[in-house]
């Protein structure tokens, strides 16, 4: 059984063990103020052409998120997110445990536009009810279309006007940055958004995400409230070590290339079999939607998720590739899709 499920199912790159069995038995400070911490975050400052930016280095997604909304808004305040957004569907309402609404838009690829945006704030109109505060979005998104520079530009433009927060959620930012057709940088963000991070656990890490906070309205106490929310860990050196093994080279994009060229491969063999995609994804997740009698044969020998119901006799699949897929597992899965 192989499974594509997700693109945190390996540990982590060979690289990243050996440079922490190398420094295993080193003394250093804690909580983020050892010298491999400081290293990284010095490399993704270059990296992001922004040296006045914050920083921190965390253990999830999840967590990242919370801690990160929860600082960033009063108790009043909202964030808006496209129906499919994590934070909205897969968090276990971390963020409404933080007091937070989260206004839900729909969206038919998982991106959010300005037009969306202005009907939420036209609605909420006074304070009767929450105050829409921030706007959550996920590049690539939860259902792996990516957003363009222009649509970003957009955005942050509209979020500027009106006084709202633009954060970017970036668990799989590396598939997004490396997917075909993305003409967006690292510099690009730290220019369009208040806050985004650059995720990890699933680029090739064992885990840790890196948030990075440009406005400076967002920065201040931040570390109180990792602190607070049990994000600021005392072996803080083991982030920094992974971060700055990911960004001392190109480790971090060369990861994500694989993962794509792996779904790239899928993609390729489903086209060719005459399959439709629920939706055109250049990242390193797919939807395919087939027959539900051959996603039974296929589910013999492999794992992936069944995403959603099409009709009586189809439903999307949903398969992800990642930093360790083997090509010799893709053509294996292309086939055995052949032959069922």
């Amino acid at each position: 059984m192989y499974s594509f499920k997700n693109d945190y199912s390996e540990g982590a790159h060979p690289r990243i063990l050996q440079a922490l069995l190398a420094t295993n038995l080193e003394q250093g400070e804690g909580y983020g103020n050892d010298p491999y911490t400081l290293e990284a975050i010095a490399l993704l400052k270059e990296r992001l052409h922004c040296q006045a930016a914050d920083i921190h280095l965390l253990s999830g997604g999840t967590q990242t998120n919370l801690t990160a909304l929860a600082a960033f808004l009063r108790p009043h305040e909202a964030a808006i997110a496209a129906h499919t957004g994590h934070i909205l569907v897969h968090e276990t309402g971390a963020i409404e445990a933080t007091g937070h609404k989260i206004i839900a838009v729909d969206s038919a690829d998982g991106k959010l536009r300005a037009a969306d945006i202005a009907k939420v704030v036209a609605l909420h109109s006074d304070e009767h009810m929450v105050k829409p505060r921030l706007v959550y979005i996920s590049n690539p998104t939860e259902i792996g279309t990516i957003y363009t520079k222009s649509e970003l530009a957009e955005l942050s433009r509209y979020c500027r006007a009106k006084q709202l927060f633009l954060y970017l959620d970036g668990a799989r930012l590396g598939s997004a940055l490396c997917a075909d057709g993305n003409d967006l940088t690292l510099p690009d963000l730290a220019q369009l958004t208040d806050s985004f991070y650059i995720g990890g656990t699933k680029g090739g890490a064992l885990l840790g995400e890196a948030l990075v906070i440009v406005n400076n309205e967002l920065k201040r106490d931040f570390r109180f409230h990792l602190k607070q929310r049990g994000a600021l860990l005392a072996k803080g050196r083991l982030l920094g070590i992974q971060f700055r093994e990911l960004f001392r080279d190109e480790l971090y994009f060369d990861l994500a290339r694989h993962a794509n060229r792996m779904a790239q491969l899928l993609q390729d063999a489903l086209s060719s079999a005459g399959h439709r995609f629920l939706v055109d994804s250049p990242s390193n997740q797919l939807f395919p939607i087939l027959p539900d009698a051959l996603i039974e044969k296929l589910e013999k020998n492999y794992a992936f998720y069944r995403w959603e119901k099409i009709d009586e006799r189809h439903s999307a699949i949903r398969l992800v590739t990642s930093w360790a897929t083997k090509e010799e597992e893709v053509l294996g899965f292309i086939a055995a899709l052949k032959e069922a």
